[in-house]
């Protein structure tokens, strides 16, 4: 059976050094790398039909041009010899990444350390955080 390496990527320099760091590991094992994009999107909110059909529109846009953005990384990691494949999707990214983790058997999910406001969040980063306490798997951080 194949690893697979679940990697966290919002476009930031940081998740570009997760993926490679990934890439690196995976063409070292033979590993399955996938790249997750998640676009945070929070399912409470009340709205007319109306609106909820707009907004799913705009969910659907949404999704097209983050898979557009993601596939040129693909593409690349499929060309330096690394079997790849991308999900994009919306919700809370901490969640999705540990349910991806768990549907596809993954190994270990990789992400890169972001400083974003707040102190746990400039140590660390949210997700990270979030990772490291709820994970199902280990989680490998990278500078």
């Amino acid at each position: 059976m194949t690893d697979t390496y679940l990697v966290g990527f919002d476009g930031t320099a940081q998740a570009r050094r997760a993926v490679e760091h990934a890439a690196a590991r995976a063409k070292q094992s033979g590993a399955h790398v996938c790249v997750v994009l998640v676009i945070e999107w929070s399912p409470y909110s009340f709205h007319t039909p109306e609106e909820l059909a707009e907004r799913h529109k705009r969910r659907e846009e949404e999704l097209d041009r983050a898979q557009a953005m993601v596939q040129p990384l693909i593409d690349e990691l499929k060309s330096s010899g690394v079997d790849a494949s991308s999900e994009v999707r919306h919700g809370n990214a901490g969640d999705l990444l540990c349910q991806l983790a768990s549907e596809k058997s993954a190994t270990q999910i990789i992400i890169g350390r972001t400083g974003e406001s707040g102190l746990a969040q400039r140590l660390l980063g949210g997700l990270v955080l979030t990772l490291a306490q709820v994970a199902p798997v280990p989680v490998t951080i990278v500078p």
